[in-house]
């Protein structure tokens, strides 16, 4: 930001917010100190700033999470960095494997319903452990979530629920169809940060786990893509 007349803008903007005393932005810096009654979330300052798109703001400590990752990655193996989603993949490959060998035969469709289950079961528990850091990390990079703020608190329970409908096979065309859309959209935030090489956490696993985006990332929103195209085609046709 160059302009004072931005600059006015933005500060009477984020003044508005309720619990906001005291807005001093400096131009040189490119950053804002804010004086407030009581703490105001990043994800409400930055709704306020909804209305003028042209600028946004991170919080420094939104920042340092954002970018640890992709430092801590560089001196970690590649295995090293991803052992925890390799060793939650494992885990829900291995228990659904069995309940198909406990039958005596393998059924594709059923085992792909039992592992998107314990896929989005397993991911959504994780997120929700830290709701608002969950939000504030998905909003750094997700192409609805960083136009509002709520589709991070609102994608959490969409992946509990989706969960829970795998489970117990609730409407398989309506399930299937609404995975489909919904990591559709997901995937494209995650294309562009990793074609963009930005250095940034990703969301997938809430805050618990400091994984940096990556093309594992697009393998696993690819993977329920592609299971949920494969039920949808094998239901309709």
């Amino acid at each position: 930001m160059t302009c004072t007349g931005c600059q006015a803008k933005v500060q009477q903007l984020l003044s508005q917010v309720n619990g906001v005393q005291k807005v001093a932005i400096n131009l040189q810096k490119s950053e804002a100190t804010i004086a407030m009654e009581k703490h105001v979330p990043t994800t409400a300052l930055k709704a306020a700033l909804q209305r003028y798109p042209k600028y946004t703001i991170e919080g420094k400590e939104d920042l340092q999470m954002m970018h640890q990752p992709a430092e801590e990655a560089a001196q970690k193996t590649w295995l090293q960095t991803y052992k925890p989603i390799l060793i939650l993949c494992a885990y829900i490959t291995g228990v659904t494997l069995l309940i198909q060998f406990h039958q005596g035969s393998f059924n594709a469709m059923q085992w792909m319903r039992h592992f998107m289950a314990g896929f989005f079961l397993t991911f959504s528990f994780f997120k929700l452990l830290n709701l608002e850091g969950f939000v504030e990390s998905y909003s750094s990079y997700d192409i609805i979530a960083r136009k509002w703020a709520g589709w991070g608190y609102v994608y959490a329970f969409i992946e509990l629920l989706l969960g829970v409908a795998f489970l117990i096979n609730f409407n398989p065309v309506l399930t299937n169809g609404l995975t489909f859309v919904v990591m559709s959209l997901s995937i494209i935030g995650v294309l562009q940060s990793v074609l963009k090489k930005q250095k940034i956490q990703c969301a997938c696993l809430g805050t618990v786990f400091n994984l940096p985006m990556s093309t594992v990332t697009i393998v696993e929103d690819g993977m329920m893509i592609g299971m949920s195209v494969v039920m949808l085609a094998t239901l309709l046709f």
